[in-house]
C-alpha cells in the first residue's frame, strides 16, 4: 500500500463530535480497501495532521491525498493548512502531498446538504 488518504477536520474539545468523523473516515476505508485511510486534526483532538503523515510514510506510504473536511475555506484552510503541509513536506523529501478542496464547496456535497435541509421540513 503506497497511496494514502487523510480525513482533515478541525477537533474540537468534546469527543463525541469526532463521531460522524470516524463514520465517515469507516465508511471511506471500506470503499478504498486498497489505500490507508485515516482522520487527522488540526486541533483540540489528535492525532494531528504531521503526526498521521510520519505514521503513514513510516510505513512506506509516499502518495497522500488530504481531504479537508471543511465546509468553506477559511483562515484555517487559506493558512494554517499551507504552513503545515509545508512543514510536512520539508521533513519528507519525495512526499508527494496533494491537498483536496474543502468538502462542502463540492456541488455533490451541496446537494446532498441542500437535500438534507429541505426533506427537514417534513
Amino acid at each position: 500500500m503506497t497511496r494514502g488518504l487523510i480525513l482533515f477536520a478541525h477537533g474540537a474539545r468534546a469527543a463525541s463530535w469526532a463521531v460522524p468523523f470516524e463514520r465517515l473516515r469507516d465508511q471511506t476505508r471500506e470503499r478504498v480497501p486498497a489505500a490507508a485511510v485515516e482522520l487527522a486534526f488540526l486541533e483540540l483532538m489528535t492525532p494531528s495532521l504531521p503526526d498521521t503523515i510520519d505514521t503513514m510514510r513510516a510505513r512506506g506510504i509516499d502518495d497522500i491525498t488530504v481531504v479537508p473536511v471543511f465546509l468553506g475555506k477559511g483562515g484555517h484552510l487559506l493558512r494554517d493548512l499551507p504552513a503545515l503541509c509545508d512543514t510536512v513536506r520539508a521533513a519528507h523529501p519525495g512526499l508527494r502531498l496533494n491537498v483536496a478542496g474543502a468538502i462542502g464547496e463540492d456541488p455533490g456535497v451541496q446537494k446532498a446538504m441542500t437535500d438534507y435541509c429541505v426533506n427537514s421540513l417534513g
